[in-house]
């Protein structure tokens, strides 16, 4: 069974930042190409960044320079970076394969708040 935890959201200031953690079971890790999702109240699914086997990246045009996605093939563990927080980031993050599989885990929640 294909499982993703996420972790290592909170609420933070404009400018912080956070290292958030996802942990994926159930699946040859170092097979698949990894994403980073998040979903705003209100606004649909996105993907904001992406890690393929060959490590190689990708990311959306908004948070290019602010955000850095990495993975630990050993531990089954993809990364995201996220700096210079902006109330528009706001969210819950989610990570999964690329394409998608249909288990999604319950997200760790991004607030960026003053």
């Amino acid at each position: 069974q294909v499982q993703f935890v996420e972790s290592g959201g909170g609420l933070v200031q404009p400018g912080g930042s956070l290292r958030l953690t996802c942990v994926a079971s159930g699946i040859i890790f170092s097979h698949y190409e990894m994403g980073w999702y998040r979903q705003a109240p209100g606004k649909r699914r996105e993907l904001v960044a992406s890690i393929s086997i060959a490590f190689t990246f990708n990311y959306a045009d908004s948070v290019k320079g602010r955000f850095t996605i990495s993975r630990d093939n050993a531990k089954n563990t993809v990364y995201l970076e996220v700096t210079s927080l902006k109330i528009d980031v706001t969210a819950v993050y989610l990570c999964n394969t690329i394409p998608t599989s249909s288990s999604w885990g319950q997200g760790t929640q991004v607030t960026v708040s003053s």
